[in-house]
C-alpha cells in the first residue's frame, strides 16, 4: 500500500522519467549503427552529440521560463520534441542533421528532465516521504527494457527510423499523464531567486554532474565498446546499457524500499566508489561476461548519487526557491551530456575506449574523496533557520 501511495504521489513525473528512458536507450542501443550510418570517426561523433549536449543544458537552466509560459503543458511539449528530434536522427544520412536532431531531443527531454524532478520534489514536500530514487529507478528500468527490446529489434532487421517510430507510438500512449498542475511562481524563481544557497546548490550540481557522467558515458558509448572492442554482436551491444540500466535499476527501486533511514552522504561516498571500480573493470575486460560485470557494478554504484544529491538541494532551500534550485543544480549536472562527449569521444580517438572509461571511472573515485565531504560540510552548517 505505501509503495502504491509512493507511485500515486509521483505519477506525472514517473510517466516524464518512463517516457525519457525509453527515448534514451531506443538511441544508445543504436549509436553503434547511427555512428555508421553518417561515417564519422570517434571523435566527431563526440562533437556531434556534443552539439545535442548544449541544447540539453540551455533547455535546463529555462526549464523554468518553460513552465511559466506554457503552464501545465510544458512538459508535455518537452517530450514532443524529444520524439521529433530521435526521428530524425534515424532519418540522418549526414552529421549535421544528426546534430540537429540531437540537439532538438536533448533540449526537450531537458526540459522535461527539470520539471519531472520538480514535481518529485513537491511530491516530497507534501508527503513526507523519499521520492527521488524511486522514480530515477523507473527510468533505469524502461530504460533496460528498452534497449533489449530495440537489441532484438536491431537482431531482425529494422532499421533506426523504424525503431524511432515505434517508440514513439509507445511515448505518445503515455503522454496523457503527463499534464501538471498549475502553480504560482515567484517572480525571482524564473531567474534568479534571492536569499538562495548558490554555493551549496552548484556544489551539489557538480556531484550530479559527476554521477550523470558515469551514467552517459556508460549508457552512450557500452554499446560502441562492447561491439567494437570486444567484438560483440548488436544484441550483445544493446546488452551493455541495458545491464547498466538494470543494475541503476536495481540501486534505486531498492534503496527506495530498503534503503529509509540510511545516511545519505555515506551512501553516495560508498556508490561512487562503487561507480569507479565497476567503470574501470568495463575498461580493462577481456571479454564481455567480465564487461558486462563491471557494466552491472557500474549502474549499481551510479544509481543513487545522482537522485540523492536532487534530494538534498530540493531538502536545503525554501519552497520558494525550490524549482529554481533543482534547474540550476540539473543544469549543472547534465552539463555532464556536455562534457560527456568530449571526454569520451576525443580520449577514445587518442588512447582508445577503455582508457575513456579508465577516465570516468576515476573521476567517480574522487568525488567520493574530495566533493562530496567537501559537500557534507556545506549542509551541516546549513540551519534550519537560514533555510
Amino acid at each position: 500500500m505505501r509503495l502504491w501511495n509512493d507511485l500515486y504521489a509521483s505519477r506525472r513525473a514517473l510517466a516524464a522519467f518512463a517516457v525519457i528512458g525509453i527515448g534514451w536507450a531506443s538511441f544508445s542501443a543504436q549509436m553503434p549503427v547511427i555512428k555508421a550510418q553518417v561515417g564519422v570517426g570517434d571523435g566527431f561523433w563526440g562533437t556531434l552529440i556534443l552539439i545535442g549536449s548544449t541544447g540539453a543544458l540551455m533547455a535546463m537552466w529555462l526549464a523554468p521560463l518553460v513552465y511559466r509560459w506554457i503552464g501545465s503543458w510544458s512538459l508535455i511539449v518537452g517530450i514532443f520534441f524529444m520524439i521529433l528530434g530521435f526521428v530524425l536522427s534515424g532519418l540522418a544520412q549526414g552529421p549535421w542533421l544528426v546534430g540537429f536532431a540531437l540537439f532538438l531531443a536533448a533540449g526537450g527531454s531537458g526540459v522535461a528532465d527539470v520539471l519531472a524532478n520538480a514535481e518529485v520534489s513537491e511530491a516530497e514536500s507534501e508527503t513526507g516521504r523519499s521520492l527521488m530514487n524511486l522514480n530515477h529507478g523507473l527510468f533505469s528500468l524502461t530504460y533496460a527494457v528498452a534497449a533489449i527490446c530495440v537489441g532484438a529489434a536491431r537482431e531482425a532487421g529494422f532499421g533506426p527510423f523504424e525503431i524511432f517510430v515505434g517508440m514513439g507510438v509507445v511515448v505518445a500512449a503515455l503522454m496523457i499523464w503527463m499534464k501538471l498542475p498549475e502553480r504560482e511562481l515567484p517572480d525571482e524563481d524564473a531567474v534568479s531567486a534571492t536569499g538562495m544557497p548558490y554555493g551549496l546548490v552548484w556544489v551539489g550540481g557538480l556531484v550530479v554532474l559527476a554521477a550523470f557522467l558515469g551514467e552517459a558515458a556508460s549508457e552512450g558509448w557500452s554499446a560502441l565498446h562492447v561491439e567494437r572492442t570486444l567484438g560483440g554482436g548488436p544484441a550483445q551491444g544493446a546488452l551493455g546499457p541495458a545491464l547498466l540500466a538494470a543494475g541503476m535499476a536495481v540501486g534505486r527501486l531498492g534503496a527506495h524500499l530498503f534503503g529509509t533511514g540510511w545516511p545519505p552522504m555515506r551512501v553516495m561516498i560508498l556508490a561512487s566508489c562503487m561507480a569507479g571500480i565497476g567503470l574501470g573493470l568495463a575498461g580493462a575486460a577481456p571479454t564481455l561476461p567480465v564487461a558486462y560485470a563491471g557494466f552491472l557494478l557500474g549502474g549499481l554504484g551510479v544509481s543513487v548519487v545522482g537522485p540523492l544529491a536532487l534530494g538534498l538541494v530540493g531538502q536545503a532551500v525554501s519552497p520558494r526557491h525550490r524549482l529554481a534550485a533543482i534547474s540550476q543544480a540539473a543544469g549543472l549536472g547534465y552539463a555532464a551530456f556536455f562534457l560527456g562527449p568530449v571526454v569520451m569521444g576525443y580520449v577514445a580517438e587518442g588512447y582508445g575506449l577503455r582508457a575513456s572509461f579508465y577516465v570516468i571511472g576515476a573521476t567517480m573515485l574522487v568525488v567520493a574523496a574530495v566533493l562530496l565531504p567537501l559537500w557534507a560540510r556545506m549542509l551541516a552548517g546549513r540551519t534550519v533557520e537560514e533555510r
